[in-house]
Parts: C-alpha cells; sequence; structure tokens
C-alpha cells in the first residue's frame, strides 16, 4: 500500500445500506492514529471508541498543539448522485505547525462522528509515522471526490 492510498472498510458497504451514514449532513472526522496499530479492510465492525469489534481510538495520538481528540472535522460535506455515480466529498484537512501537535501519527482513520456508534469509513496509508510538530500536516482530497461509487 502506498502513502496516500485511501481503502474503505468492508462493513462501511453495509452500513450506508442500513442508513448509519447521512453523509450530506453527519459530521465526518480524520482521526490521527499510530503505528501500534495497522488498520485492515476486513477489521470487524470498525469504530472510533467503543461499541463495535474494532476500537481504533483505542491507538489514537496524544491530543496536544492543534490537534483536538478525534482529529478534525471534513468541512462542507456534500453527497450526490447523478447518472448512477454517487459522490461524497468535503474539504481538505489540515492541521496547522505547533510544537505541541503529536509526533507519532502513522493512519489516518475516516469515521462518522454523528453516528451514535461512531462507525468508521476507511483508513488512509500516510506512508510512515508523521511528526506534526515539525511542519504542518495536510490531506488533499482526490479532485472527484473523497469517494465515488458507481
Amino acid at each position: 500500500m502506498a502513502a496516500g492510498d485511501f481503502t474503505f472498510f468492508q462493513t462501511f458497504r453495509r452500513d450506508i445500506g442500513l442508513e448509519h451514514h447521512q453523509l450530506e449532513t453527519d459530521v465526518v472526522k480524520l482521526g490521527l492514529i499510530t503505528s501500534a496499530d495497522a488498520p485492515a479492510a476486513a477489521d470487524a465492525d470498525p469504530r472510533w471508541g467503543a461499541g463495535g469489534t474494532t476500537n481504533l481510538s483505542a491507538t489514537e495520538v496524544t491530543p496536544g498543539g492543534n490537534y483536538s481528540a478525534g482529529g478534525p472535522a471534513v468541512a462542507n460535506n456534500t453527497y450526490t448522485f447523478s447518472g448512477g455515480t454517487a459522490t461524497f466529498d468535503g474539504d481538505d484537512v489540515s492541521i496547522a505547525q505547533n510544537a505541541a501537535n503529536p509526533t507519532d501519527a502513522r493512519w489516518g482513520i475516516l469515521y462518522n462522528d454523528t453516528d451514535t456508534g461512531k462507525r468508521a469509513i476507511g483508513f488512509l496509508d500516510l506512508g510512515a509515522v508523521i511528526n506534526l510538530a515539525l511542519g504542518p500536516f495536510s490531506v488533499t482530497w482526490n479532485a472527484s471526490g473523497i469517494f465515488t461509487m458507481t
């Protein structure tokens, strides 16, 4: 897996069908975790917190500086359906440099913070451990959207 690759959790497709996600109105966040946990598409019931089988927040980086617990929200969500294609998009995510920022981020977990169970959507491979204290951190989503489904 290359740095920058985004992988959906297999349960996400099920969760959409069960209407656990309202992607245009729900608050979606990008939480950062350490290398102590390597997420996989097949993780059983991944969540950000207790309630599922896989609690991804258990290895969250230590909040501090410009990184708040749970991670930054993806602002200005949009979810459209046109010509048989569903597209979810939102603003890019950035965390300004701060000496007190986490120094050990390895994976980004995209999850639904509005959902009672805080179900996870997928994960972003950062490629290596990232020290957010050394410089600004940003995730630039694909120009065609965070994801599309046809």
